[in-house]
């Protein structure tokens, strides 16, 4: 509930949105990217990073500079798996800024997104790959549809707050071209 409403406080409503969905299929623990990816894809929202069309290492970089040149003016919500504490596993993190891709497993990637949503799969400190290849699939499941269903709800709210502001626009203009026209006299 909290990861919600940090989402709607800092997802500007007068912005497009782009889901960047990082991560790979060869990998359990690093699956939920492309697991969130290709829900919020059926959904209907505009995103990189899908099961079948994963964005991962070898693809980051030329993915950055696609979504540069042909979605300059969208918000980028980048999500990912990570590692951490035995007592956080399970939970989902949203940030203000961008998300570090392959910080778990020490790689250097370059940042990605305004927003990062981050889903701690497993622990972290120690063997890296083997602990994301060795992650229980229920865990990544779990936090994938906790995902889905926070990001759904505010993209839902968001379309419906511009439906309604369209149609009290609509009715505020109907309005006043109204009182225009009885003041100029026209029938």
């Amino acid at each position: 509930m909290e990861n919600k409403i940090l989402l709607e406080r800092i997802i500007p409503s007068d912005r497009e949105v782009l889901f960047a969905c990082i991560g790979t299929d060869r990998s359990t623990g690093d699956s939920l990217g492309p697991l969130v990816g290709s829900e919020l894809s059926k959904r209907g929202y505009t995103v990189i990073g899908t099961v079948h069309h994963p964005l991962h290492a070898l693809n980051l970089e030329e993915t950055i500079e696609n979504i540069k040149q042909n979605y300059p003016n969208h918000l980028v919500v980048a999500v990912d798996a990570c590692l951490g504490n035995v007592d956080d596993i399970g939970q989902v993190i949203v940030q203000l800024g961008p998300l570090i891709p392959g910080k778990a497993v020490k790689k250097d990637l370059p940042p990605m997104g305004d927003i990062a949503i981050k889903g701690i799969v497993n622990i972290g400190g120690f063997m890296e790959y083997n602990v994301l290849q060795s992650t229980r699939l229920s865990v990544v499941l779990d936090i994938a549809n906790e995902i889905i269903t926070t990001c759904d709800e505010v993209m839902q709210k968001r379309i419906s707050h511009k439906r309604k502001s369209f149609i009290l626009f609509s009715f505020i203009n109907e309005d006043l071209f109204k009182k225009l026209r009885r003041r100029l006299k026209f029938i």
